[in-house]
């Protein structure tokens, strides 16, 4: 089979089920939909792996063609192509193996689907089937997303992938909350992809092309080119284009201060938050950056920029994980603190690392979610972890799964975390950046936050105590294999996957020329010299801070929610502000809806009351009729009805008209 049908049917076989679920899903029934969104969603897995295999054996070569010319116009092609190198392989093998483990777990969560809708509502009619039908969906966009060639392409699957989030994060619409959340993401969003398409327009208007290899081609030509864009001064222009595009990559990839959607996308149903936070939406601005680092690297400025808004995501955004009650969004906090640890790894030129910290993060961060869905699945859709405890007994299979992942999380020596996250801290150790110090700093303070917030989780859910009430007692056991399976199966590579693969892709070169970084930058060089194999990596692991300031995270958490339950509401009353601090999340919601959203909201109002409805209402269409229903008024006088009257006014006129004749002859 030629490798360009292979790409299509990666592409096309989950949007064939997503259309047979969405359109077809009354005839097909609930086993019928999820049936053949599975099994497209397997297909595309399985081949996604076998184009993984082939191109690290060199049995296969990478591919970059266009499949299809929409447009061509004064010069510049508008298409739809496939570059397939070693990280889009990887990364569709990410894509399609998770979304695979939340379609199966899917079936398990979603069986009492028809209880989240009232009895007469028509949107629950099929709502499982249209949720098969979006996660596909979901995932055909992901794939259109890292397998694109050109920024057309890359910009369509961008916004698809954000539309069908939408319907996701809001898919039981009638809640609300879960209304205002998908709202939300839409246009926190579209704040990021105004950036994003400004940065592809300078791409275009600069480098003349929409095609990668030819803009990475003209910009390496010409890497000085300046432009002017307020008051004469001059800009280069690979920074301006490099931070618009990064500007989209803090939207997708909830950076500070466009990280707000994120949390509240919660309440969306689990598998979404798994689908969404673990390896396809927010690690679309990761791949972005480190599919664009030939022109990052030629921008000091923008690695700086990255390098400084990770960090602050990577620590304070943690923070807010400690006082969060509810279990998927200790879980979400943690999710935006991690991507803060890639977004550091790009700012420092170590675009393998970050990417590789996306491929291990997806794997026990989409294996922490369904952990967490099966907790609330036993719990009855109660989420708040202060009415859990000693779940442990009941749900052995779900514990000592998330407790794997936990440990893959806070970077426990030898499991697949440690080594992407080590790494990344000790690649911003050896860059040398404006920022890099202050990043260091935060990337090693996020270790003891991370582990205090994630073990605080296990330790409210699984221990101490029991403190739901009797009814949900009584009725507590494992989830069903549907969902337990997939649990076991993320357990895996969350665990081993590091051992085997950080050498090369990591520390290695096998990314080969899809990740370029400039001589000077390669901090990952001088971290691989000082390690030479992995083992390597875990004995330094087991001396360096990093584990330790670990292991005092786990031991406050051990000590405040195990041996001491009571000390946390006293050091709540004794530390008010920093706690009020936390809890309103630095007051960033508020920014948001009041000023952002309050300014939009009052410019509308007064463009709607002056221009709407005083302008265009008042003086062009009311006002013009009323001056002529006025005018009117004056003429209907005139028209009185007798004749001398109208005799008069003839007279009037006749000598007018005979005053102007006679003056305008001389």
């Amino acid at each position: 089979m030629h490798m360009e049908t292979v790409y299509l049917i990666i592409v096309l076989a989950p949007l064939l089920g997503a259309i047979l679920a969405g359109f077809f899903g009354a005839q097909l029934g609930r086993s019928g939909a999820h049936s053949v969104t599975i099994a497209g969603v397997g297909l595309s897995c399985l081949l996604s792996v076998y184009v993984l295999f082939g191109l690290s054996t060199g049995s296969i070569q990478p591919f970059d063609g266009t499949v299809y010319t929409w447009m061509l116009t004064d010069g510049i092609h508008f298409e739809v192509g496939f570059l397939v190198d070693r990280l889009t392989a990887m990364m569709m093998v990410v894509v399609t193996f998770v979304s695979l483990m939340v379609h199966i777990y899917t079936i398990g969560y979603m069986a009492d689907e028809e209880h989240n809708w009232p009895s007469d509502s028509l949107a629950g009619t099929n709502a499982y089937q249209r949720f098969f039908s979006y996660i596909a969906l979901f995932t055909f966009s992901m794939l259109m997303l890292v397998m694109a060639n050109n920024f057309l392409q890359l910009f369509f699957a961008w916004e698809a992938v954000g539309l069908v989030s939408y319907l996701l994060i809001g898919f039981w619409l009638n809640r609300p909350t879960a209304v205002f959340a998908n709202l939300k993401a839409f246009l926190v969003n579209r704040v990021g992809d105004f950036g994003f398409l400004l940065g592809i327009a300078a791409v275009l208007l600069y480098f003349g092309s929409l095609n990668y290899a030819e803009v990475f081609a003209a910009a390496e030509a010409n890497p000085n080119q300046t432009m002017q864009i307020f008051g004469g001064l001059e800009w280069q222009v690979a920074t301006v284009a490099c931070i618009l595009l990064f500007i989209g990559a803090m939207g997708k990839s909830a950076q500070v201060p466009l990280h707000v959607w994120l949390p509240d996308s919660m309440e969306g149903p689990t598998p979404i938050s798994a689908l969404i936070h673990a390896a396809t939406m927010v690690t679309a601005g990761i791949f972005l950056v480190a599919r664009m680092s030939p022109l990052f690297e030629l921008s000091e400025v923008a690695l700086s920029f990255i390098l400084v808004i990770g960090a602050v995501t990577a620590l304070f955004l943690g923070l807010i994980g400690i006082v969060q009650n509810d279990i998927k969004r200790v879980i979400a906090y943690s999710t935006l603190s991690q991507l803060g640890y890639m977004v550091v790894a790009l700012g420092a030129s170590a675009y393998a690392a970050g990417v590789y910290h996306l491929m291990t993060h997806a794997f026990f961060k989409a294996l922490l979610f369904l952990g967490a869905g099966s907790v609330i699945i036993a719990m009855h859709h109660k989420q708040d972890m202060r009415e859990m405890g000693g779940l442990k007994k009941y749900m052995p299979v779900t514990y000592w799964t998330m407790l794997l992942g936990t440990l893959a999380l806070i970077g426990f020596p030898a499991f697949s975390g440690y080594f992407s996250k080590d790494g990344i801290i000790l690649a911003v150790a050896e860059a040398d950046r404006a920022g890099a110090g202050f990043a260091y700093v935060c990337v090693l303070l996020g270790v003891f936050v991370t582990a205090l917030y994630s073990f605080r989780l296990l330790f409210l859910v699984f221990h101490g105590k029991e403190r739901m009430d009797q009814h949900t007692r009584e009725h507590l056991h494992e989830s069903p294999r549907v969902v337990t399976v997939p649990l076991l199966l993320l357990a895996v590579p969350s665990v081993l996957i590091g051992l085997f693969t950080v050498m090369p892709m990591m520390l290695g070169d096998w990314f080969g020329d899809a990740i370029v970084v400039a001589p000077g930058n390669d901090v990952l060089a001088s971290v691989a010299a000082s390690y030479g194999s992995a083992w390597a990596l875990v004995a330094h692991g087991f001396v360096s801070a990093p584990l330790y300031l670990a292991a005092a995270g786990f031991l406050v958490a051990w000590y405040c929610y195990i041996v001491n339950p009571e000390l946390p509401a006293r050091i709540r009353q004794r530390f008010p502000l920093p706690y009020k601090v936390l809890e309103n999340k630095y007051w960033f919601d508020e920014l948001h809806l009041n000023v952002f959203a309050g300014a939009g909201r009052g410019m509308g109002r007064f463009f709607w009351k002056v221009t709407d409805a005083g302008l265009i209402d008042g003086v062009l269409v009311n006002g013009t009729a009323n001056g002529i229903g006025r005018f009117a008024a004056v003429l209907r006088r005139t028209q009185t009805g007798y004749l001398y009257h109208y005799a008069f006014v003839m007279i009037i006129g006749l000598l007018v008209l005979l005053t102007w004749f006679v003056f305008g002859a001389f």
